[in-house]
């Protein structure tokens, strides 16, 4: 019976039976949604019914097979309706949101087809607290700080050997010895200093770079070389530049409005297609490069243009109303697109919101995020340059990160 259960709720089940403080949990399977069956989700909720609300975490047989935030936990109400809404949305943006990184991991990874009817539901009563994420690196135990409930003033996500509380050194190490194998461990930190163990993950099989680097390494003596690199990184790039798009968006609908007799002439058809084949170009860009950098001429800026395009055939109201749905979807879709990225090089404006997954996963070890920024007030004079050299789509891009810190970036 517990073999059949996905690998998050076993481990969730066996760390509770060793005696380590998991919140009291229920795994509601997808067999039990599709009947109707909730006369045991319904006793549980009845015991948590003074939080109001309840973490509801996905748990699909497959879901070891992706990285971890692949699929989404919810808070939710503590109620059927409430889990229901919450399976529902899951599978939902599955199919949307997370559509492109699903593709990316079953092309690259060779991660399995997924039947999202068989994702199953684990419900936790709400922690209101800090996540934590260790695991262990190079024989040293690492501690990811990310989201925070708590506090008021956020701090950005970090990564540190000290954990504010000693406890979890040992407890972590207390889990991967029970456990039997190299794991990513998952906590919450609840106000009052409680730790609660809310999620374990195999990465055994996982290579780690350091670590492959290790055993394979044979230390000299010295070395004589005339260029050094300290910190380097090359990605295929893809150049993105709203603000052109949304000008020929613009001057799209200009000859629609102002000649749509002629012919030749474009339609509203033929601008919906445009916006598509923009969406569809990066979409196949990023199932080409398993790992991208995206150069941010224009991403957010021209909000005007944006504006102006979502209004410009207000005197055309069907033919509006489908355009700005278009539009509005563009931008949906973008973001989905940035979030694929590894590599960001936009003004510093622009940062990539990070999840305790993106910030500090195991998937994260070998290919961290790198966010490479230049400041606001020399944003015409950077994208100007950047211009001048001719950064293109396509292009393989070198970055440089100097004992200072300061990124040098640079056409191959």
């Amino acid at each position: 019976m517990a073999a059949a259960l996905p690998e998050k709720a076993e481990l969730l089940e066996k760390l509770k039976q060793g005696g380590f403080v998991v919140p009291d949990f229920i795994f509601v399977t997808p067999d039990q949604f599709e009947n109707n069956d909730f006369a045991a989700l319904e006793s549980f909720l009845e015991k948590h019914r003074e939080s109001f609300k309840v973490i509801a975490r996905s748990a699909h047989p497959d879901e070891h097979c992706f990285k971890g935030g692949t699929f989404d936990s919810l808070e939710t109400y503590a109620d059927v309706g409430g889990i229901r809404y919450a399976r529902n949305k899951m599978i939902k943006l599955a199919g949307s949101s997370k559509r492109l990184t699903i593709a990316r991991q079953q092309h690259f990874n060779h991660a399995p087809t997924l039947n999202m009817d068989r994702m199953g539901v684990i419900v936790m009563p709400f922690i209101d607290g800090s996540s934590v994420m260790a695991k262990m690196i190079c024989g040293h135990w690492e501690f990811g700080y990310c989201r925070d409930r708590i506090h008021k003033v956020q701090s950005e996500p970090y990564i540190t050997r000290t954990p504010h509380d000693r406890r979890l050194v040992q407890l972590s190490k207390d889990i991967q010895d029970y456990l039997g194998f190299r794991c990513e461990i998952e906590y919450i930190i609840s106000a009052e200093g409680d730790i609660h163990v809310v999620q374990a993950k195999d990465i055994s099989n996982i290579d780690i770079l350091e670590e492959k680097e290790s055993h394979q390494t044979i230390r000299l003596d010295g070395v004589r070389r005339i260029r050094k690199r300290r910190n380097y990184r090359e990605r295929p790039l893809y150049v993105m530049d709203n603000k052109a798009f949304y000008i020929n968006i613009i001057s799209q609908c200009e000859e629609l409005v102002c000649g749509c007799e002629k012919t030749g002439n474009p339609s509203i058809g033929h601008i919906i297609d445009s916006i598509n084949t923009y969406q569809a170009d990066f979409e196949a860009f990023a199932l080409r490069h398993q790992r991208y950098a995206v150069l941010g001429l224009a991403i957010q800026d021209p909000v005007d243009l944006y504006q102006i395009a979502s209004h410009y055939l207000d005197d055309m109201p069907e033919l509006q109303a489908e355009l700005s749905k278009a539009l509005h979807n563009n931008l949906y879709q973008i973001d989905i697109f940035l979030s694929e990225a590894d590599t960001l090089i936009a003004k510093d404006k622009f940062r990539i919101n990070l999840c305790s997954h993106d910030a500090y996963g195991i998937d994260t070890v070998r290919n961290p995020l790198w966010s490479v920024y230049w400041h606001v007030d020399r944003h015409d004079e950077v994208v100007g340059e950047f211009k001048r050299v001719g950064f293109k789509t396509g292009d393989t891009v070198g970055i440089h990160i100097n004992v200072d810190d300061k990124p040098t970036v640079h056409r191959l």
